[in-house]
């Protein structure tokens, strides 16, 4: 006895739903290999620990960097490295211990003659203009502030770039040797930078942040950006159930 038409077409349907069913998880797994590579190899997750980048970047914040330099470990670059440029916010390994993820700002490149005074950056003369840069009330602090100075060695500076800073200093400048850039936090008073370690070398440099994909907020009583806190007595059930993010910084472009 044959089969009817009607169920001979139900059996081809379901061969073409079998079929077509195997193709579409291939392709699937096929993304998800792909993407996973390119997050392993070209993307890193990155997130803020300290106040040195405020206002620009907060404590809290979750990062997605961009590698764009050889990997440390095994020595691999998939991608190009593009040239890093006055101004840019790079995350690197810490130079003094390389195990430790830094993240700062670029303010001088390579045969630069850089110089503080009250705070402000000169770059071969001239005056930088750092719109990001903020200077919060603190104690007066010569080394800090009108570097570079030699009269007197700040505790927090490292004896080895107390040492090899006095060799580069040419008419109270300093100048960057080549393959090394000068970095600052944006939180000028409130950050351990190169005034206090030395030079970034290019080959520590890990890339830039690209994108905050969320940010946890404080528990501290103001945030930064001026906003509450994380918890706060007589806030809303609703706000205390979303007050933990500050959902206004998420999937934020980084400048």
């Amino acid at each position: 006895m044959s089969n009817s038409p009607a169920s001979h077409s139900a059996t081809q349907a379901r061969e073409r739903q079998h079929h077509g069913f195997l193709p579409a998880l291939q392709s699937l797994l096929t993304i998800i290999v792909i993407a996973v590579f390119i997050i392993t190899l070209a993307i890193q997750p990155f997130r803020i620990p300290s106040e040195s980048m405020e206002p620009t970047l907060l404590v809290g914040d979750f990062l997605l960097v961009d590698k764009q330099n050889v990997d440390w470990q095994t020595g691999l670059n998939p991608f190009p490295s593009p040239n890093i440029r006055r101004g840019d916010i790079i995350v690197f390994h810490y130079p003094i211990d390389p195990s430790i993820h830094l993240i700062k700002r670029v303010i001088g490149l390579p045969g630069d003659h850089l110089k503080l005074r009250e705070g402000h950056v000169y770059i071969n003369g001239q005056a930088l203009i750092e719109p990001y840069a903020i200077y919060r009330p603190s104690s007066p602090d010569n080394f800090r502030d009108n570097f570079p100075r030699l009269q007197m060695a700040d505790p927090e500076i490292d004896s080895r770039w107390w040492v090899k800073m006095h060799t580069l200093i040419d008419n109270g400048e300093l100048i960057i040797p080549a393959g090394n850039y000068f970095v600052l936090g944006d939180n000028r008073n409130d950050s351990e930078d190169s005034r206090y370690w030395g030079f970034v070398p290019r080959e520590n440099i890990v890339g830039r942040p690209i994108l905050i994909y969320f940010s946890l907020r404080s528990i501290n009583a103001n945030e930064p950006d001026g906003s509450q806190a994380l918890e706060h007595p007589h806030s809303s059930m609703l706000e205390s159930v979303l007050g933990f993010a500050r959902w206004n910084r998420t999937l934020s472009i980084v400048r």
